[in-house]
């Protein structure tokens, strides 16, 4: 394993280059705007919308996909995932020779839903944390590790490229993780299916129902099951599992350890690695694209049950009365 800091970067590797971020959402905006701050010639590529404006708004240079792309020597693609492939397919006719693709994730790739020309360098700079993280970050001169991969080197000079990258958007601050398409994209969906997103919600839900069915009040479940859980995420964050059982009670660490493994157990864990497998096999992936392909009917479905959960009620009455929430 190989982490590389600042010291480790190339400054000739992207000098002189034009990058262009294509996609002004959360990780474009923080790319586009920190590699600017870097000193990189940087050129935003979307449509004409709002996501235009707000790059307009920005003071960045911005222009259509296509003329954006023609004369850069680095492409971010960084729209959303399955909006990629065609995307590709659409620049491709104007991509330089040589030119470097440079993916946050490695999904399209990974799943050979685009398959690169072979004279371009293929690159991975991921950020682990959100876009508005690794902007605030970059201001305040510290910076959001990344994972960086190689998926083809056809210049021979695509790492040093990618770390001159990674070190433009604040990466090499907080160390750059050497990794590979295939284990940053696995690892990746499984995280945030298992722990991250579905995992932690479903605890968080399950936990709220069972109190309200028990006849507590809303509210007070609200606060133990959802609310006060920053307080143990920002410890974890912080100093791992040992800060979190140093600022917990001795009575929440006693119930920490004889009852966690009872609602966390075996049976969760065969679960995972059914999770696991599935994103090993791409099964995850087909029925995501496929979904997509027949116009998201099942998944906004699923969305619109999800938001009407009693516990987003109790919730934005509650947030109401914290505002400072919002900041």
């Amino acid at each position: 394993m190989k982490i590389y800091g600042q010291k480790d970067v190339n400054p000739k590797a992207l000098a002189g280059a034009r990058i262009c971020v294509l996609g002004y959402g959360s990780q474009g905006r923080a790319h586009a705007l920190n590699l600017r701050d870097s000193g990189f010639d940087v050129v935003v590529g979307v449509r004409k919308g709002d996501s235009w404006k707000k790059a307009r708004a920005d003071k960045l240079p911005v222009q259509e996909p296509l003329k954006a792309v023609k004369d850069a020597d680095l492409i971010a693609m960084l729209t959303p995932d399955l909006s990629q492939a065609a995307l590709y397919k659409a620049i491709l006719p104007v991509l330089k020779p040589g030119a470097t693709l440079l993916f946050a994730h490695g999904f399209n790739v990974h799943y050979g839903q685009i398959k690169p020309r072979k004279d371009l360098d293929v690159v991975l700079i991921a950020p682990k944390g959100p876009g508005g993280l690794v902007r605030r970050q970059y201001e305040q001169g510290r910076g959001v590790p990344c994972l960086l991969a190689i998926a083809q080197d056809a210049s021979g000079k695509a790492r040093s490229k990618a770390l001159a990258y990674a070190d433009g958007i604040g990466g090499t601050r907080g160390g750059v993780l050497t990794t590979t398409f295939a284990e940053e994209t696995e690892t990746d969906l499984f995280g945030e299916q298992a722990v991250l997103c579905g995992g932690t919600t479903e605890l968080v839900v399950k936990g709220f129902e069972t109190l309200v069915e028990a006849g507590y009040q809303p509210e007070v479940a609200y606060y133990e099951c959802l609310h006060e859980l920053k307080l143990i995420v920002d410890l974890l964050h912080e100093g791992g599992i040992a800060k979190m059982h140093q600022f917990i009670s001795e009575t929440a660490k006693y119930g920490d350890l004889t009852r966690g493994p009872r609602v966390v157990n075996a049976a969760t864990k065969k679960e995972m690695k059914k999770i696991l497998e599935e994103v090993q096999n791409g099964k995850f992936a087909r029925q995501w694209i496929g979904e997509n392909r027949k116009g998201r009917k099942k998944y906004q479905a699923m969305l619109k049950k999800d938001m009407a959960h009693p516990i987003e009620k109790v919730g934005r009455k509650l947030r109401a009365r914290m505002p400072w929430l919002e900041g």
